[in-house]
């Protein structure tokens, strides 16, 4: 299992859920259609555009899944070290 920090632009989140389509378990919309990540394996209880997530490489492959089904690249995702690797730079 490896650490990965989740980061959602709420100010280009359009809202189109299609992260939340592919990972339900780590995106929902909050009330303003933007999008949110969950902590994984428990109940919403705080809406955070960020997150630190433990994941094992099959999660991580659906988490860049939904990330690169965003229309507006608003889904960040780092790595244990801190390194950016979607969108790559």
């Amino acid at each position: 299992m490896s650490q990965y920090r989740i980061k959602v632009d709420p100010d280009l989140c359009i809202g189109a859920a299609s992260c939340v389509t592919i990972s339900p378990e780590t995106f929902q919309l909050n009330e303003e259609n933007k999008a949110y990540v969950l902590d994984h394996g428990t109940e919403p209880t705080e809406r955070t555009y960020e997150r630190v997530v433990e994941m094992d490489d099959s999660e991580k492959e659906q988490l860049i899944m939904a990330a690169q089904s965003c229309p507006t690249l608003a889904i960040f995702i780092y790595d244990e070290s801190g390194t950016q690797i979607f969108p790559e730079v």
